[in-house]
C-alpha cells in the first residue's frame, strides 16, 4: 500500500457518498421539491427518490407525511421575526411582524397551499403566536378574540403572498375601455409604476394600514 494511502482510504470510509439521512435533511429536501413542484412535491415517495433512499427509510426519522409538512412549516416560519411584538408599541409591532411574515413566505409561495392543509403544531410558529397573543392582550383584546384577530392578519398576509406569486398584473380591461371607463383609467395608471411590482406591495401596505388602524378593541 503506497505511503499515505491508508489515511486516504480511512477518510473515504468515514465520509459517506450520500449525506446522512436526518429529519432536517428530509424537511429541507421536501421544501425544495415544494418550491419547484408545489404541494405535490411534499410526498414521501418524491422526497425519498430525491434523497436516493427507500421511502421506508424516511419513517425512521419522521413518523408520517403530516409531520414532514410541519417540519417544512417550521423551516419557512423560522424566518418570521416576532421580536417586534415583544419590543415595539402595538401598531409598529404589527407592521414589522406582518412585513417579516410576508417576506418569509414570499420566498416559498408554493408552500402556502400545502401548509394550509395541515393543523399548525410547529413549536417555532406557536412561539410566535404566543408573542402575538401576549401583545394583543396587553392592548385589551380578550382570549376569545385573539384567534380571529390573528386569522385576519394571516389571511391578509398569505393572500398577499399568493398575489405576489401570480402575474405582476392580473387585470386587463384592454379593448373594453368604453364599457368600464373608470376601471380602465385606474388600470392606465399602472404604466407609471414599477413593472416588476406595480400593485402587490402597494396593495399590501395599503391593506396593512387599514388592518392596523382597526387593530385595537373597540
Amino acid at each position: 500500500m503506497p505511503v499515505g494511502s491508508r489515511g486516504t482510504l480511512e477518510a473515504a470510509i468515514a465520509r459517506p457518498s450520500k449525506p446522512l439521512l436526518s429529519r432536517e435533511l428530509i424537511a429541507r429536501t421536501a421544501l425544495a421539491l415544494v418550491d419547484r413542484h408545489g404541494p405535490d412535491g411534499a410526498s414521501i415517495r418524491r422526497v425519498a427518490a430525491r434523497l436516493g433512499v427507500n421511502p421506508a427509510s424516511l419513517y425512521n426519522h419522521v413518523p408520517n407525511r403530516a409531520a414532514m409538512v410541519e417540519d417544512v412549516r417550521a423551516l419557512v416560519s423560522a424566518a418570521i421575526d416576532s421580536a417586534p411584538l415583544r419590543d415595539l408599541p402595538w401598531e409598529d409591532a404589527l407592521r414589522a411582524w406582518a412585513r417579516s411574515y410576508r417576506r418569509a413566505f414570499a420566498r416559498h409561495a408554493k408552500a402556502v397551499p400545502l401548509l394550509m392543509t395541515e393543523r399548525i403544531s410547529a413549536p417555532v410558529l406557536l412561539a410566535e403566536y404566543e408573542d402575538f397573543a401576549v401583545a394583543a392582550e396587553a392592548v385589551g383584546w380578550t382570549p376569545r378574540d385573539i384567534l380571529p384577530l390573528l386569522t385576519a392578519f394571516e389571511s391578509f398576509i398569505l393572500g398577499s403572498v399568493l398575489d405576489m406569486s401570480g402575474p405582476t398584473v392580473v387585470f386587463d380591461p384592454t379593448g373594453q375601455e368604453e364599457a368600464f371607463p373608470r376601471f380602465a383609467a385606474a388600470f392606465d395608471t399602472l404604466a407609471d409604476e414599477d413593472p416588476a411590482d406595480p400593485v402587490a406591495t402597494r396593495a399590501f401596505e395599503l391593506g396593512l394600514d387599514m388592518l392596523v388602524a382597526s387593530a385595537r378593541p373597540r
